[in-house]
Formats: C-alpha cells, sequence, structure tokens
C-alpha cells in the first residue's frame, strides 16, 4: 500500500506539473496579442494589382518554409506536436524555443537552441569552422555542410534551397508580367536573377530606384540575426506593403535633411565625415503580409534596407515605416505599460505620434555615423565582430531621439514635443527589454535603459513610477550616442564585449518593473491573423 501511495502521489505530482507546464505555456501564447491585420489601402487596388498581391502571397509562404529550414529543420515536427498550447507557441516562434525568453526551449525533449541553427553542422566545433579553409565561409549566403569524407564545405544558398528558390522565381515571373509599374518590373527581374545567383546588388539597386510603385515586396535572405554563432549568414523573409501616398509625402522633405543631421551627431568631427546618400526613400506602408524571419516571435514594425553598403554609399537606404503594425503595438502594448509604469502627470507626454516618429528616426539613423573605422581596423562591421548588431541597433535607438528632438528644435516636426519623444521612447524600452536579451536588439534597448537610468534621465517617486528630467534627459541622450559613435569609429570590440556584458541585462528595479507590467496582463508582442 505504502509504494502505492508513493506512485498515486508522484502521478498526481506529475499531474499539477504538467498542469501547471500548460497554463504557463497558455500565458505564453496570450502574451501574444492578435492583430486582425487590415487595410484600406488593399481595398483600394485595381483587379490587375490584387492579382500581383495574390502571386506574392504564394512567394511568401514558400519563403516562410525556407526559413523555418534554417532556423529549425523540419516543421512537421512542429505540427505534430498533441498539446495545442504548445504546438500554437512553437508555430509563433518557429520552432520549440522562446524568442522573448533567451530562446529557452519550452517543448520537452528540445534543448537549447542550436547557435548557428541549421546553417552549419550541429556537430562542427569552433576550431574546425576557423581551420576551415573556404573565403565563402562567412557569405551571407552559403551554409556549411560536410562532405562525403566528413570535411567541411561551403553550399550556395541557389544550390541549398534549389527546388523551392525555382518555384519563387516562378511566381516572380508570372509577377512581372502583370505588373504596369516599370520600377517594379525592373525590380522583380533582377532579383529572379539574384535568387539565381546569390549577388543581391543589382537587383538591391533596383529596389533603390523603386519610388512609384503603390505596393511593395522585400523578399529574400535579408538579416544575419538568427545566425549566433557568426552573425553570417543571412535569413529568408518576407513583407508585402502597400504604400500610404499622403503619409510618404509628409516625410520626403527629411531626406535631404540628413547630412545636415550627420553634422549636428554629438560626437568628434573625424567620427562624422560619412556623407549619407540622399536618394533615400522615407516612406509609410500598411503591411498585408509578413512570412519567415520577420515573423518569428516579436513582429519587425519598420524597415531599413538595404544592408550592402555599397548600396548606401551610391543610393542610401531607404526607411520604410509600417504604419498599421506601429499603431497596434502601441494601442496594445505601449500606451497601457505607460499607464502601469509612468508618474500619473507624465502620461500626458506617451503619444502615438510619437512613437511614430521615434520608430521612423531610429531606421535613419541606421544611416548615419560611422561606417568606415578612423584607425585602420576596416570597417565598423567588421571590426566589430559578434558586437556589431547589437551596438548598431544601440545607435539607431539614441540616435533616432537625438534626430527627432533636433528637427522639433529646427521646426521641422511640430506635430509633438520634445517631452513626448522622450517619455514615449522610455516607455518604449520597456517594451522592447521584455523581449529578453536573445536578440541584438533586445541587449541594446537593456544597455540603453540603463544607461539613461545610470545618468539620471528618469528617477522613480514614492510610488515607483517613473519621472523623466526632460533637461537630464537631453545630456543623456548626447552622451550616449557620444559612446556608441566612438565605441564604432575606432573599432573598439574589446570595450564593447566588456561594456555590454556588463550592462546588457535586466536588473532588479527594471525586472520589478516588468513583473508589474506582466501582472497586469499587457501582452508582450503581437501576432497576426490574415484577413485577406
Amino acid at each position: 500500500m505504502k509504494k502505492l501511495y508513493i506512485m498515486a502521489a508522484a502521478a498526481i505530482a506529475v499531474a499539477a506539473c504538467a498542469h501547471k507546464n500548460d497554463t504557463d505555456l497558455k500565458e505564453k501564447v496570450d502574451s501574444y496579442a492578435i492583430v486582425e491585420v487590415t487595410s484600406p489601402l488593399y481595398d483600394a487596388l485595381s483587379d490587375n494589382d490584387k492579382k500581383i498581391v495574390a502571386i506574392f502571397r504564394e512567394a511568401a509562404d514558400i519563403v516562410d518554409g525556407l526559413f523555418w529550414k534554417q532556423t529549425f529543420g523540419d516543421k512537421a515536427q512542429m505540427e505534430a506536436l498533441t498539446d495545442e498550447n504548445e504546438k500554437a507557441y512553437a508555430m509563433i516562434n518557429y520552432g520549440p524555443w522562446d524568442h522573448l525568453d533567451d530562446n529557452k526551449p519550452f517543448v520537452e525533449g528540445w534543448g537549447e537552441k542550436p547557435l548557428g541553427c541549421q546553417y552549419y553542422p550541429q556537430d562542427m566545433t569552433t576550431a574546425e569552422f576557423e581551420a576551415f579553409d573556404d573565403p565563402n565561409k562567412l557569405s551571407l549566403y552559403t551554409v556549411v555542410r560536410r562532405d562525403e569524407n566528413g570535411a567541411l564545405k561551403c553550399v550556395w544558398y541557389r544550390d541549398e534551397y534549389k527546388e523551392e528558390l525555382d518555384k519563387v522565381c516562378a511566381l516572380l515571373e508570372q509577377a512581372i508580367e502583370l505588373t504596369e509599374n516599370e520600377g517594379m518590373k525592373n525590380y522583380l527581374t533582377e532579383r529572379v536573377k539574384a535568387f539565381r545567383t546569390d549577388d543581391y546588388l543589382a537587383s538591391d539597386m533596383a529596389w533603390m530606384d523603386m519610388k512609384d510603385c503603390n505596393m511593395d515586396l522585400v523578399i529574400g535572405p535579408i538579416e544575419n540575426y538568427d545566425d549566433k554563432l557568426n552573425e553570417a549568414k543571412a535569413a529568408y523573409e518576407c513583407f508585402i506593403l502597400l504604400k500610404d501616398e499622403k503619409r510618404s509625402a509628409n516625410l520626403a522633405k527629411y531626406v535631404g535633411l540628413l547630412p545636415e543631421l550627420q553634422k549636428m551627431l554629438p560626437c568628434a568631427p573625424e567620427y562624422k565625415t560619412f556623407v549619407p546618400g540622399t536618394s533615400s526613400d522615407l516612406n509609410v506602408y500598411d503591411a498585408i503580409y509578413y512570412a519567415g524571419d520577420c515573423n518569428a516571435g516579436s513582429k519587425t514594425i519598420a524597415i531599413n534596407l538595404p544592408n550592402d553598403e555599397r548600396v548606401h554609399a551610391a543610393k542610401g537606404t531607404r526607411r520604410l515605416q509600417l504604419y498599421n503594425s506601429m499603431m497596434a503595438k502601441f494601442d496594445k502594448i505601449m500606451m497601457p505599460i505607460g499607464e502601469v509604469l509612468m508618474a500619473p502627470e507624465q502620461l500626458e507626454y506617451l503619444s502615438a505620434d510619437a512613437f511614430f516618429w521615434n520608430v521612423t528616426f531610429h531606421e535613419v539613423a541606421h544611416g548615419l555615423g560611422v561606417k568606415q573605422t578612423v584607425n585602420g581596423k576596416g570597417s565598423v562591421d567588421a571590426a566589430m565582430g559578434s558586437e556589431k548588431t547589437t551596438w548598431e541597433e544601440a545607435k539607431a535607438d539614441i540616435l533616432g531621439l537625438f534626430m527627432v528632438s533636433k528637427l522639433i528644435d529646427m521646426g521641422e516636426i511640430t506635430d509633438i514635443t520634445k517631452e513626448q519623444s522622450v517619455a514615449t521612447f522610455i516607455a518604449g524600452i520597456v517594451r522592447s527589454v521584455r523581449f529578453g536579451s536573445a536578440s541584438s536588439h533586445g541587449k541594446a534597448n537593456m544597455m540603453c535603459y540603463n544607461y539613461m537610468e545610470d545618468n539620471g534621465a528618469f528617477t522613480r517617486n514614492a510610488d515607483g513610477k517613473y519621472v523623466v528630467d526632460f533637461d537630464k534627459a537631453a545630456e543623456v541622450i548626447d552622451s550616449w550616442a557620444n559612446l556608441i559613435l566612438t565605441t564604432q569609429a575606432t573599432g573598439d570590440f574589446e570595450f564593447a564585449q566588456k561594456y555590454s556584458s556588463e550592462n546588457a541585462s535586466i536588473r532588479d528595479n527594471l525586472a520589478s518593473d516588468i513583473a508589474k507590467v506582466n501582472g497586469a496582463g499587457i501582452p508582450r508582442d503581437i501576432r497576426f491573423e490574415w484577413v485577406w
């Protein structure tokens, strides 16, 4: 009887544990607020344009499958999960690892997420990779595999993913026949060539020239954040976008101000000699479909592309603000966070318009600063190594706020105040740091939050609510920007690594704040329901 009792008790304990895990997972699933994706811009499309959009969606779904292969492997393993919440959360995260919890596994039987995902052999050692003598091993567009003798080899994306890419190319060729926009026709033609050659320069240049189309398609292997081993491999993703002509027209004048804003940066003159291109786009879109990397975990609300510095020097970049996604995050997440954490007398400074401007100029800020080190260490990206994206995102965070403040002073932005910009920015950091430290964006946000708190940009009142010191915040914005720009310009990898290891973390006070936010049931991010 005693043995039976112990076994029964154990069974009860296991059941209780399983119930707790089910409850926890349900909360995780629910932490992504469902957003029904609609846009009045879609209803205004011609029948022909709607056919093109439908073709784009087919291509996007293929790209979505490619990203599953890259980041996880066989999607069917997650689709076969019998637990409803596990399966739902796996679909959000593109695998059994939680994007918002430092990629911790949430499905039993799965260990830590491989740093190199599926871009490299799972049994490859660091020493083996370093000894691997192939000039293409760090290419954005190769995977590393083993040959028949077990030695490492590089395989180009065009060969590794040929079956899927052939289908994508066939679909884009259908769209080329249908589109009446010459810019779109040229871009899609060059993009098809790029998928077949792994040379994306011409298609990136063509995309930069596509300035008068009412829709857009961002498709291909683009960002390298998914590769935590070397930050070298590009992940497939796709956005289908519709242009908001009215809001875009209001932003057009800011592109011409970029060289002037570059000269204003709060750093040594030798760190701001780069002249940003003024053929850059700064436009507003509604997003009607996400697929692949951009749809995994937290959702992108703005785009700054291409990433190729050759394009930056020749034409600049295009900054695409995803207005409907942005407003969904403000309404469902940002404003509720502010109501929990901000002092009541400063709630008036939280503003959807300020959120829009801050995000917009975060993307613009990627095009400013320094691109080559000043001391012979080569490009900033090369010198900063594994710290490059964390510090680049930190730069974009603070320079975006810096530029919004300057443009308000210059009378160029008139619908918000500097106080609204700064207060909304600080609330926005709390929104972002809830994503954890698994991403470069998360680390950058934590460094920014800790720097602003350490240097008095905000304090807490007797009730633990945030009180922003707006005069002090202006000084802190300048000093943090200067530290980042100096680190990048000098390619000081050792300092960057030490600083991020000490400051890209959630401290006790912030952990308590996040607990309050979580306790209030505020979503951490959004997930989409596609209605078209």
